[in-house]
Parts: C-alpha cells; structure tokens; sequence
C-alpha cells in the first residue's frame, strides 16, 4: 500500500487540494451526463456532441495555459484554473438548452486542461528528488477521491430527482472551491526564466511530440474499463450485470495499492520505455482474454474477465509510470508546463475518440476487434523504446548547445 501521507508539507497541500477536487469529480462522472439527459432532458446524441466540441477546445487551451504557468507562477494559474471551473460547473443548473450547455462544458472542460498543465510545475517543484513518484502518490489519491465521489453519486442517481441532480453539479462546484483555497497554504512558486529560445519550443520538440502521440494511442486502455467492458458484458457475454461494479472496483483498489510501487522501479526514461513495452503485451493478453468470454458459461466468462482486468490493470499501472517518467524526465525544468500541457494532448486526444474506436472495434465488430485493439497497444509498446532514445539524445543535443547556467538549470 501507498504512505498514507506525503513527506512534506507542500506534499501534503498538493494532496489535499488533489483529493477534495477528485471527489467532487467522482460525483460529475458518475451522475453528470445524466443530470443533462434525464434533468435538463437534452437528447443523449446533442449531449456526446457538447462533450466532443469541449473535448476538443480542451486540446489547445493545454499548452498554452501550461506556459502561462512556467512564466507567471503556478500557483496563482492553477488556482484561477479551480476558480473557473467552479463558476463553469455551477453554471450547469442554467444550462436549459443545447447551446447553453456547449458554453458551460466547454469552459469546464478547457479550466480542467488548463489545471493539470498548470498543476505540472508544482507537482516538479515540490515532488522532491522523484517528482514521478510523487504524481503515482496523487494518481493514487485520485481513485480515493474518485470512487468516494462516485458512491456519493450512487444516492443521487437512485433518488432521480431534479434537485437531487441539482446537487450534484453545485457539490462538484463547492469541490472545486475548496481545492481553491487549500493552494492558499501552498508556498508560491517563483516563476522560471525564460533561454531567450524560440517561445513554444515543446510543440518544436519532434522526438517529444512523438512520445505524446505513443502515449496518446496508450490511453485508449482507459476506455476499455469504462466503457468497453461494460458494453461486452451486457451484450455478448453471459456475465452478471454486477460484474461491471466489480471489474471497476478491481481495478480502483489495485491502482490505489500499488501505482506508486510500480513507479518506484520506472526511475529513469530508458525504464519508462520498457514500461511501455511490458504495458502493451499486458494489454494484448487482456483483450485476447475479454474476448474468449463470450458465449461461454457464466462462471467461466466472469473468471475470464476479472483476470483480464487484473492483467489489463497491472499494465495500466505500467502505462502511467512510464508516462509519468518520460513526461516529466524529457521536459526541461523551465517549459515544465508548456511541455506538460502538450503531452496531456496525447491523453485528451484519446478521451474525445477512444470511446468511439473501441466501441466500433470491440463492440460492433465484435471478438476479432479485441484482438486488433490489443495488438495496437503492444505495437505502441514496441514502438516506444526508440522514441525514447530518440528524444534522449535530442535532449542531449539540446543541452550541449546551452550556456552553462541553463545547463544547471536543466540538469
């Protein structure tokens, strides 16, 4: 299991502000969509449409909020960020149609990019000699605040009422209000100074745009949990219902028991690519195993799927401290936001069209889709090792070419 608390106390504000912000988005993600297809009563299909236009406008709000940071101070832009989303979610009670619904999700959406670029110089700042290690620490506090959020949102769904719907968006508000003013006690971060380079040198950095592609193509594993397994359960398999509450509960407990040792032993960018790679076999195994569980006996598919999806975990652990370390170990220490921002556009990428790729893959296509989706995450994997020592060495390049004092300073 993971320490309970963090070593020091920026740590620990950091990890206080993470996890009162993740409980408030546990009760969004397990209760938002309905509250604007059964509350507000907007069709399912104008829903998924206002969530891919803010999905999108998320995108490019990333990186260039990420430099704001680098150059103005984390603090204040991650905090600002909090403060925006907060008016945005409560906003949603207004939300009586379609277009004021775009509005609203689309600056909830883009705060929420913006301050997990804006988060990513603090988390370097104050993450001690291993600042990866301290971002498993958070994902980890991430699956508490989430699943607490969720069973919160579990009430709110069973009662079904506008006002408890309601309550649900102006809780998530309050969250994010309070995640707010926890930052306060958060010693400030000096801004970095500028190398006199050219301005948006992450989206120059080739080697590392790869990786954020690699990285991109990845995360679709997310998706598989959330919604591809539920989705093969119901209809191709002849699992329980209940089995979809369990696989996530699998998952949320083996995350939060061990991302951070498995992020130990991922300390350097050549260990992330290995990472990587043992992830995609990972990943293969788990699909092929989902797939072998249609139209057999109960017993046996719900033995299959919740193997998988301790496989397919195991490599999710793999997949996000590998991300961690190559994220943060490729990106020099003045553009950390600029350059985590354009990493998050690997991820954001894959929550606006995994869905839909593993939902015509897995779903539509049925079996033979699980393998092609396993098989393009093992090849990603393959892929990633020689990414990784491409842009080491574009790195290296860079670095010689540097006056001595940004050589310490990127050191």
């Amino acid at each position: 299991m993971p320490r309970l608390m963090p070593d020091t106390g920026p740590q620990r504000v950091l990890a206080a502000s993470n996890f009162v912000y993740t409980v408030g988005s546990g009760l969004y993600l397990t209760a938002g969509v309905l509250y604007f297809t059964e509350a507000v009563h907007l069709p399912a299909g104008q829903v998924g449409l206002g969530l891919g236009i803010a999905g999108l406008l998320a995108l490019a709000l990333g990186v260039a909020v990420g430099h704001l940071a680098d150059r103005h101070g984390a603090r204040g832009i991650y905090a600002a960020t909090l403060v925006v989303q907060a008016l945005a979610t409560a906003s949603f009670v207004l939300a009586d149609g379609f277009w004021p619904f775009v509005l609203a999700v689309c600056a909830a959406a883009a705060a929420k990019a913006a301050g997990i670029a804006a988060r990513s110089p603090l988390i370097r700042h104050y993450g001690g000699d291993r600042p990866q290690e301290f971002r498993a620490y958070l994902r980890a506090v991430t699956n508490v605040g989430i699943s607490l959020g969720a069973v919160l949102a579990g009430w709110v769904v069973q009662v079904g009422t506008l006002t408890a719907y309601q309550l649900v968006v102006i809780g998530n508000a309050i969250a994010f209000v309070v995640s707010a003013v926890i930052l306060v006690l958060l010693p400030p971060v000096a801004p970095v100074p500028t190398t006199g380079g050219p301005r948006w040198i992450a989206l120059r950095d080739r080697p590392y745009l790869l990786l954020t592609a690699l990285d991109g193509i990845m995360a679709i594993q997310f998706k598989v949990l959330t919604v591809a397994i539920p989705l093969w359960i119901v209809g191709a398999t002849t699992a329980p219902h209940w089995l979809i509450s369990a696989t996530m509960l699998t998952g949320t407990i083996i995350v939060v028991a061990f991302q951070v040792r498995a992020s130990r032993n991922v300390d350097s960018p050549a260990a992330g690519a290995h990472a990587y790679r043992r992830a995609g076999a990972a990943f293969l195994i788990a699909c092929a195993l989902i797939s072998l569980s249609a139209g057999i006996p109960a017993w046996a598919a719900a033995t299959l799927l919740i193997t998988a999806v301790v496989i397919h975990t195991i490599g999710e652990l793999w997949h996000s401290a590998a991300g961690f370390e190559v994220s943060f170990a490729l990106a020099p220490r003045h553009a950390t936001g600029q350059y985590l921002g354009v990493f998050g556009l690997g991820a954001g990428l894959a929550e606006a069209f995994g869905p839909g790729l593993l939902i015509a893959l897995c779903i539509t296509w049925g079996r033979p889709g699980w393998y092609v989706a396993g098989a393009m995450f093992a090849l990603t994997g393959l892929a990633a090792p020689p990414a990784v020592r491409w842009a080491q060495h574009h790195q290296h390049t860079l670095q010689t070419q540097l006056a001595p004092t940004e050589k310490a300073s990127t050191a």
